[in-house]
């Protein structure tokens, strides 16, 4: 890649451009404002940029039908011919085309599957830099193979970006033959490579990665010096974030970090002291925010605790400052009571491990902070490890901002279209299915108690089970998802649970949920990027029945567990069956969680209007506090760049 095509990508010069990235910028209240005044337009924008795609597509298609005759080898010969004309004149429209027309019929040829039209407009939109959005089932890692080869040729690398192990090798192994047939090699980074095999992935021409260790390797290398060879990356040039609302948006709450141990016998002892007093504390004692995510002492509580310092040792000193110990006692409350197994965490081999909200999979060696993880192992009874103290940090969309083109697909973006475009420029534009979609919704059955949605649950699965069908349940946490295998083996339903303490399990799993009878329970690890393929009898039966057995925080989680049934025109259902007792609906709805619970009989089924509106209501205070928080962690963000810069520490 020349360097004149390095700066007109926007790329920082420095280090002899061994390390091409983006400055990093920050977002004010104007540009949101400016951001969120474009959408207002957005419609007719979006309007003509399918127009464009969908006259590349054809621009494909008419180039394809001359490849059909040539062999490999002359495949070859047209690619390396291309590969001169993309070095010298950039990648154009006309010269994409014939790129993705190579791509489709080594494709065809090599992997059994040709592309789409819908795929070469998706395909298109990518290059462009742009946020696509496909429904399920429509074949997103074959779209990501034709801008990935068409940059591969051009010789800019392309990192393709998703959201854990299984899903980076799976794609890198099935597309693998087609990038060779072309002489590109591919790398892989997931969480098992060692430093040396990152640092071979990472120089191969395109590499699929794993967000959290893309980053986190990002910060590795940025405690390196540039000269020195043990950086693993060799800049930030193209990224194709797939499942790209899951990773921009859902995750860019929380800041990725690289942090160092220190002494743990100190941070035990307050860790101890402050779920003791934690424990002490009354009702009336704290306050509850963030839909019970936060405490706050109130008066009564801030005096409880001064009265207690005669309680406090000769090592304890520090604990008669008010502020600090407030704080810590604070943060034990949220040991305590918002932070639940199961749900937030597990515990496996004697450790404490992190369960992903929105993927419902374990983050291995993540750490809460500020002795939070701590307390939560000193409640568990376990082995409190050393404490952490930062030394590099990124966000999401510090990260993302920084390529020098990013372009993102998924399922489910038009809720978020508007963020995205805010935080990284990229406009969305919707992909038309290949075929109609067939999959019928039958509704919301709202029901007063739990109990009573996990037997409902477990007798709909039995009952289509019965009828040939194969039935995918989806739970929000690990623990919702034991409490429902135990309800179906108690009915002596078979099924199979597909959740963080059965993540190594997951293909297997996977390939059998579309057999017919075949019941399978899953937390959120089954609504993103898993394809479900239905056995000819299942298809014959009705194809594939989801149930939703609670609502998530995010409408587009729903969706995209819905959004398992009927994929490519298959025939398929879907359904929610849900409780007045669900976390979403207390914490967001409690006023009229509490009307209903008053006025429902006992054992009586609601009607379904009130699960619509408990739902919509819920969902719209959920979204709005979260893209809050989202907001305001980019504040802070953009803030101490400007303070770190001021004070010449940042690199």
């Amino acid at each position: 890649m020349s360097r004149a095509t390095l700066a007109r990508w926007g790329a920082t010069p420095g280090a002899d451009w061994l390390y091409p990235e983006r400055a990093a910028q920050s977002i004010g209240a104007l540009d949101r404002w400016l951001s969120g005044a474009g959408t207002l337009w957005s419609a007719p924008l979006e309007w003509r940029e399918r127009r464009c795609l969908a006259r590349f597509a054809r621009q494909v298609q008419a180039g394809a039908e001359e490849l059909r005759e040539l062999d490999l080898p002359a495949l070859g010969s047209r690619a390396a011919a291309l590969k001169v004309a993309l070095h010298r004149d950039g990648v154009t429209e006309a010269l994409a085309a014939r790129a993705f027309a190579l791509a489709g019929e080594a494709s065809a040829r090599l992997l059994g599957k040709r592309p789409y039209p819908v795929q070469h407009q998706g395909g298109y939109g990518l290059l462009r830099g742009r946020m696509i959005e496909m429904a399920t089932g429509e074949g997103k890692t074959l779209t990501a193979l034709l801008p990935a080869l068409t940059l591969a040729l051009a010789g800019v690398p392309v990192h393709v970006v998703t959201v854990n192990d299984y899903l980076a090798r799976r794609d890198a192994d099935y597309l693998r033959p087609v990038f060779a047939l072309f002489g590109f090699t591919v790398g892989v980074v997931t969480h098992a490579e060692d430093d040396q095999a990152r640092r071979l992935a990472y120089r191969a021409d395109v590499t699929y990665c794993v967000n959290k260790d893309l980053v986190f390797d990002y910060l590795r290398d940025s405690l390196c010096a540039p000269q020195s060879g043990e950086r693993k990356q060799r800049g930030l040039y193209f990224a194709l974030v797939d499942e790209a609302d899951g990773i921009l948006v859902d995750e860019a709450r929380t800041p990725l970090v690289i942090a160092r141990e220190r002494e743990a016998l100190r941070e035990r002892q307050d860790a101890a002291l402050a779920l003791k007093l934690a424990r002490a504390l009354g009702p009336g004692h704290f306050t509850t925010q963030q839909q019970g995510r936060q405490f706050r002492l109130s008066a009564e509580g801030r005096f409880f605790l001064s009265t207690q310092a005669a309680s406090f040792s000769a090592d304890d000193l520090h604990w008669d400052i008010a502020r600090i110990r407030d704080e810590r006692v604070e943060q034990a409350l949220s040991a305590l009571h918002a932070f639940k197994r199961g749900a937030n965490y597990v515990v496996l081999d004697d450790k404490v491990q992190i369960v992903d909200e929105f993927t419902g999979r374990i983050l291995p060696d993540r750490t809460w902070e500020r002795g939070l993880h701590q307390m939560i192992e000193l409640k568990e009874g376990l082995e409190v490890t050393a404490p952490r103290e930062t030394i590099a940090r990124q966000t999401y969309p510090q990260f993302f901002s920084r390529y020098l083109r990013v372009a993102g697909m998924s399922g489910t973006a038009r809720e978020v279209a508007r963020e995205i475009k805010t935080d990284f420029g990229i406009s969305m534009v919707a992909i038309p299915r290949n075929r109609p979609a067939v999959r019928r919704f039958l509704g919301v059955r709202l029901l007063a108690q739990s109990e009573q949605r996990w037997r409902a649950i477990a007798l709909r699965a039995a009952e289509l089970a019965g009828a040939g069908r194969a039935v995918l349940i989806g739970t929000r946490s690990v623990q919702a998802s034991e409490e429902l295998s135990a309800m179906l083996t108690s009915l002596g339903q078979a099924h199979q649970v597909l959740n963080a303490l059965q993540d190594q399990h997951e293909a297997a799993i996977v390939a059998d949920a579309g057999q017919p009878g075949r019941v399978t329970v899953a937390t959120n690890m089954a609504g993103r990027g898993t394809d479900i393929d239905l056995a000819p009898p299942v298809r014959s039966a009705g194809g594939l029945h989801v149930i939703l057995s609670e609502f998530h925080e995010s409408r587009r989680i729903d969706r995209q567990l819905y959004g398992r049934a009927g994929r490519q025109g298959d025939p398929g259902s879907c359904e929610a069956i849900v409780s007045l007792e669900d976390e979403l609906f207390c914490r967001f709805a409690p006023l009229l969680v509490r009307h209903l619970a008053r006025t429902a009989a006992d054992n009586a089924e609601l009607h379904p209007r009130w699960g619509r509106l408990l739902q919509l209501l819920a969902q719209y205070r959920a979204e709005r506090q979260n893209a809050g928080v989202r907001r305001n962690t980019a504040q802070r963000d953009s803030a101490m760049e400007r303070t770190m810069a001021f004070s010449g520490t940042k690199t």
